[in-house]
Protein backbone atom coordinates (compact mmCIF):
# COMPACT_ATOMS: atom_id res chain seq x y z
CA UNK A 1 0.00 0.00 0.00
CA UNK A 2 0.89 3.21 -0.91
CA UNK A 3 0.32 7.04 -0.28
CA UNK A 4 -3.05 7.35 -2.51
CA UNK A 5 -2.91 11.24 -3.28
CA UNK A 6 0.30 12.81 -3.58
CA UNK A 7 0.73 16.47 -3.99
CA UNK A 8 4.38 17.51 -5.49
CA UNK A 9 5.48 21.78 -4.83
CA UNK A 10 8.45 23.57 -5.21
CA UNK A 11 10.16 26.03 -7.65
CA UNK A 12 9.96 26.13 -11.45
CA UNK A 13 12.36 23.96 -12.84
CA UNK A 14 12.67 21.47 -9.28
CA UNK A 15 11.38 18.72 -11.24
CA UNK A 16 7.97 18.16 -10.38
CA UNK A 17 6.75 17.70 -13.73
CA UNK A 18 9.39 14.63 -13.84
CA UNK A 19 8.59 12.95 -10.97
CA UNK A 20 4.70 12.90 -11.66
CA UNK A 21 5.36 11.14 -14.82
CA UNK A 22 7.52 8.59 -12.49
CA UNK A 23 5.48 8.56 -9.12
CA UNK A 24 2.35 7.71 -11.03
CA UNK A 25 3.72 4.54 -12.97
CA UNK A 26 5.11 3.31 -9.31
CA UNK A 27 1.51 3.67 -7.57
CA UNK A 28 -0.28 2.76 -11.15
CA UNK A 29 -2.27 5.73 -11.03
CA UNK A 30 -3.02 9.10 -12.77
CA UNK A 31 -0.35 11.60 -12.65
CA UNK A 32 -1.70 15.10 -13.79
CA UNK A 33 0.76 18.44 -14.06
CA UNK A 34 -1.81 21.41 -13.17
CA UNK A 35 -0.37 23.98 -15.67
CA UNK A 36 -0.94 21.29 -18.14
CA UNK A 37 -5.01 21.10 -16.75
CA UNK A 38 -5.20 24.77 -16.64
CA UNK A 39 -4.32 25.27 -20.28
CA UNK A 40 -6.49 22.58 -21.46
CA UNK A 41 -9.15 24.16 -18.87
CA UNK A 42 -8.25 27.47 -20.62
CA UNK A 43 -7.90 26.73 -24.10
CA UNK A 44 -4.94 28.88 -23.88
CA UNK A 45 -1.21 28.89 -22.79
CA UNK A 46 0.11 29.70 -19.07
CA UNK A 47 1.62 32.69 -20.64
CA UNK A 48 -1.50 34.13 -22.62
CA UNK A 49 -3.32 33.58 -19.68
CA UNK A 50 -0.72 35.85 -17.82
CA UNK A 51 -1.16 38.02 -20.41
CA UNK A 52 -4.09 38.10 -21.80
CA UNK A 53 -6.14 37.99 -18.24
CA UNK A 54 -3.79 38.38 -15.47
CA UNK A 55 -1.84 36.84 -12.61
CA UNK A 56 -4.85 37.19 -10.40
CA UNK A 57 -7.43 35.11 -12.84
CA UNK A 58 -4.54 32.64 -13.00
CA UNK A 59 -4.13 32.29 -9.74
CA UNK A 60 -8.23 31.85 -9.27
CA UNK A 61 -8.33 29.47 -11.98
CA UNK A 62 -5.72 27.29 -10.74
CA UNK A 63 -7.22 27.17 -7.29
CA UNK A 64 -10.66 25.91 -8.98
CA UNK A 65 -9.13 23.10 -10.85
CA UNK A 66 -6.70 22.14 -7.59
CA UNK A 67 -10.08 21.51 -6.57
CA UNK A 68 -11.31 19.19 -8.71
CA UNK A 69 -9.12 16.96 -6.74
CA UNK A 70 -11.39 16.15 -3.98
CA UNK A 71 -12.92 13.93 -6.43
CA UNK A 72 -10.59 11.64 -6.89
CA UNK A 73 -8.58 9.23 -4.97
CA UNK A 74 -5.83 8.30 -6.11
CA UNK A 75 -3.40 10.10 -8.06
CA UNK A 76 0.16 11.90 -8.20
CA UNK A 77 -0.27 16.02 -8.79
CA UNK A 78 2.57 18.63 -10.20
CA UNK A 79 1.47 22.19 -8.61
CA UNK A 80 2.66 24.89 -10.19
CA UNK A 81 5.62 26.96 -8.15
CA UNK A 82 2.70 29.18 -6.76
CA UNK A 83 -0.12 26.87 -5.92
CA UNK A 84 1.06 26.51 -2.58
CA UNK A 85 1.38 30.04 -2.10
CA UNK A 86 -2.28 30.70 -1.01
CA UNK A 87 -2.93 29.34 2.38
CA UNK A 88 -6.61 27.80 0.98
CA UNK A 89 -4.47 26.12 -1.60
CA UNK A 90 -1.25 24.44 0.80
CA UNK A 91 -4.32 23.58 4.04
CA UNK A 92 -6.41 22.06 0.51
CA UNK A 93 -3.52 19.67 -0.02
CA UNK A 94 -2.69 19.23 4.01
CA UNK A 95 -6.25 17.73 4.15
CA UNK A 96 -6.52 15.54 0.64
CA UNK A 97 -2.95 14.28 0.95
CA UNK A 98 0.75 14.27 1.36
CA UNK A 99 3.01 17.14 0.13
CA UNK A 100 6.58 16.38 -0.87
CA UNK A 101 8.23 19.82 -1.38
CA UNK A 102 11.39 19.28 -4.28
CA UNK A 103 13.94 21.79 -3.30
CA UNK A 104 16.98 21.92 -5.82
CA UNK A 105 19.72 24.71 -4.91
CA UNK A 106 19.17 28.00 -7.11
CA UNK A 107 21.95 27.40 -9.34
CA UNK A 108 20.62 24.13 -10.85
CA UNK A 109 17.09 25.62 -10.83
CA UNK A 110 18.84 28.20 -13.15
CA UNK A 111 20.79 25.83 -14.92
CA UNK A 112 17.57 23.97 -15.84
CA UNK A 113 15.25 27.16 -16.75
CA UNK A 114 18.03 29.78 -18.81
CA UNK A 115 16.76 27.04 -21.79
CA UNK A 116 13.37 27.27 -21.20
CA UNK A 117 12.34 30.96 -20.03
CA UNK A 118 9.46 31.27 -22.95
CA UNK A 119 7.86 28.99 -21.84
CA UNK A 120 7.19 30.75 -18.32
CA UNK A 121 5.23 34.01 -17.98
CA UNK A 122 7.12 35.16 -14.99
CA UNK A 123 11.22 34.67 -16.03
CA UNK A 124 10.24 34.78 -19.66
CA UNK A 125 11.67 38.49 -20.19
CA UNK A 126 15.07 38.02 -17.10
CA UNK A 127 18.39 37.72 -18.54
CA UNK A 128 19.96 34.48 -16.84
CA UNK A 129 21.71 36.77 -14.27
CA UNK A 130 18.63 38.08 -13.39
CA UNK A 131 17.31 34.93 -13.40
CA UNK A 132 18.89 33.79 -10.22
CA UNK A 133 18.55 36.58 -7.97
CA UNK A 134 14.51 36.34 -9.43
CA UNK A 135 14.34 32.75 -8.14
CA UNK A 136 15.89 33.81 -4.71
CA UNK A 137 13.22 36.24 -3.98
CA UNK A 138 10.60 34.34 -5.23
CA UNK A 139 12.11 30.73 -3.29
CA UNK A 140 12.69 33.62 -0.07
CA UNK A 141 8.47 34.40 -0.26
CA UNK A 142 7.17 31.08 -0.85
CA UNK A 143 9.19 29.18 1.94
CA UNK A 144 6.96 30.08 4.85
CA UNK A 145 3.95 27.51 2.45
CA UNK A 146 6.48 25.14 0.54
CA UNK A 147 7.43 24.49 4.29
CA UNK A 148 4.12 23.01 5.37
CA UNK A 149 5.14 19.99 2.81
CA UNK A 150 4.83 16.79 5.11
CA UNK A 151 8.03 16.30 3.01
CA UNK A 152 11.29 18.03 1.92
CA UNK A 153 13.79 16.48 -0.23
CA UNK A 154 16.94 18.89 -1.49
CA UNK A 155 19.56 18.60 -4.47
CA UNK A 156 20.82 15.23 -4.05
CA UNK A 157 18.31 13.80 -1.92
CA UNK A 158 15.44 13.98 -5.04
CA UNK A 159 15.96 10.12 -5.36
CA UNK A 160 13.63 7.70 -6.89
CA UNK A 161 14.72 5.57 -3.66
CA UNK A 162 14.25 8.60 -1.46
CA UNK A 163 10.47 9.05 -2.93
CA UNK A 164 9.67 5.43 -2.32
CA UNK A 165 10.17 5.40 0.92
CA UNK A 166 8.05 8.57 2.14
CA UNK A 167 5.11 7.58 -0.57
CA UNK A 168 5.73 3.54 1.29
CA UNK A 169 5.99 5.45 4.70
CA UNK A 170 2.92 7.80 4.18
CA UNK A 171 0.59 4.81 3.40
Amino acid sequence: MAAEKIFLIGMMGSGKSFWTKKISKWIKSAGYDLDSLIEMNEEKTISEIFSEDGEEYFRKTETKILKWFKEKKKYVLATGGGTPCLQENIDFMKKEGIIIWLDEPIEVLVARLSAEKEHRPLIANLSDAELGSFIQTKLLERQPFYKQANYKLTGAQITEAAIKKIIKDAA
